[in-house]
């Protein structure tokens, strides 16, 4: 099938660890995670329960494949690495919106950071609006 991208903005707070771990968690529970539904990304009809007992259950259920969501995103690196999320540095913030301080809107108008990642492997950054912390984007690719 081939890694598909995935993201998720959420709203901010300032523990990104803990934003990750909630979000993990909501969609998880929603059950937006392969294999409870094929496709978690697309419109369509959701699992309403989750299929498995824990979200560690869900990822090995989901062998090589992963699960095609966020749950396979575990913690918070300082550098790109595999099932973590990393800041994505000042100076691509900088190349890509022209400033540290990006809109939504201004991230949704230019992904191109996608291209620095491997499948598995993804971002984190802060939105704002007015100035002010607004949401975490958390973005990255499926293993498969």
């Amino acid at each position: 099938m081939g890694a598909q991208p995935w993201y998720y903005f959420v709203p901010y707070q300032p523990d990104i660890s803990q934003a990750l771990q909630e979000l993990r968690l909501q969609e998880f529970e929603a059950g937006r995670y392969y294999p409870a539904t094929e496709f978690p990304g697309l419109a369509g009809p959701q699992m309403s329960d989750p299929q498995h007992s824990s979200i560690d259950e869900a990822v090995k259920a989901s062998l090589d494949t992963g699960t095609r969501s966020i749950l396979d995103i575990q913690r918070i690196a300082n550098e790109l690495d595999y099932q973590a999320v990393s800041p994505l540095p000042d100076e691509e913030l900088l190349r890509l919106y022209g400033t540290t301080e990006p809109t939504r809107e201004q991230v949704e108008a230019a992904m191109e950071f996608y291209e620095m990642l491997d499948r598995g492997q993804g971002f984190y950054l802060v939105t704002y609006r007015a100035g002010s912390p607004h949401q975490i984007l958390f973005a990255g690719y499926s293993f498969d």
